[in-house]
């Protein structure tokens, strides 16, 4: 990195410092968090290609920290919504099937299911598991999971015909 960069990006912020950290802080209330957010608006700086080129470095400093806000507030919301799906997790939700001490035929049936879930991939089970157990929409599915929608009704798509399947062998 060229010592003239550096210089530059280190007099940007004994200039702006300050006031960027106090920016920041006022965008996500979390006191502890704005000094590393600055560090990251500074890293940043530095791997800009071409600093002449910027004709305005204060407005790019302030772009350059709302743009890493915006991630920050999307990293904050994913990992606030997205629940612990781990397999034990799953497992445990699928033992929690309501007891069906009517028909013997109805319990065999339910067993295979399992069984059949059990066999597939975490986010396939999970996804059918959230939207017939729970009732949770596409979008909601998605939202848990980090994927798009197109992605959950493939996920459901694919579980649902190898769980289809599996039952198809015990008939």
């Amino acid at each position: 990195m060229p010592e003239r960069k550096r210089r530059f990006v280190e007099k940007l912020f004994a200039e702006h410092g300050g006031a960027l950290q106090r920016y920041i802080y006022r965008r996500i209330r979390t006191k502890s968090d704005a000094p590393d957010l600055a560090q990251e608006v500074y890293v940043r700086m530095l791997r800009v290609s071409n600093s002449e080129a910027i004709r305005d470095p204060q407005l790019y400093l302030y772009t350059v920290a709302s743009n890493l806000l915006k991630e920050h507030a999307i990293r904050q919301q994913r990992s606030a919504s997205v629940p612990e799906l781990d397999e034990a997790t799953v497992q445990e939700r699928l033992g929690d099937l309501p007891p069906l001490d009517t028909e013997v035929g109805i319990r065999q049936q339910v067993e295979r299911l399992t069984a059949a879930l059990g066999l597939l991939p975490a986010r396939w089970r999970t996804a059918l598991i959230l939207q017939y157990r729970h009732g949770l929409t596409y979008q909601q599915i998605a939202a848990r999971l980090g994927v798009s929608s197109s992605m959950v009704k493939k996920y459901l798509a694919q579980g649902l015909g190898r769980c289809r399947r599996h039952m198809a062998r015990w008939e």
